[in-house]
């Protein structure tokens, strides 16, 4: 099931370690990574000052774009648990003056999509 939800493209968690390895020069003085997932050949990272979006493009995956949204321009989100046909949780995110969810991750079951929302939940509406 792991190979077939990477094709999907459903989001696993990342070590601390290979998360401080491959990202932590995007990070500023006193910015902590508290937890990141990987797709494919995505990333994206929460830290303490903001989610961090990291989007491998092109065939090779050479050309990278790093996004970064604050936490205060985060208007809402949702989780949707995985059912029993469904094997996916889902985590929507609405950036503000957007109608439809600016981002949308899929996680499989080795994700508790409850932590990835009280991490969002803890810097959203603290």
């Amino acid at each position: 099931m792991g190979i077939f939800s990477s094709l999907l493209g459903n989001a696993g968690a990342v070590e601390p370690e290979k998360l401080r390895a491959d990202f932590g020069q995007l990070l500023i003085n006193g910015e902590e990574l508290e937890i990141g997932f990987k797709l494919i050949r995505d990333t994206f990272i929460f830290t303490s000052k903001r989610l961090i979006l990291v989007d491998k493009q092109g065939l090779t995956g050479k050309k990278v774009e790093y996004k970064s949204i604050t936490y205060k321009s985060i208007t809402r989100f949702s989780i949707e648990t995985a059912g029993t046909f469904d094997l996916d949780a889902e985590l929507k995110i609405w950036i503000s003056g957007e109608q439809h969810p600016s981002l949308v991750k899929k996680f499989n079951k080795s994700v508790n999509v409850y932590d990835v929302q009280k991490v969002l939940a803890r810097h959203v509406l603290g």
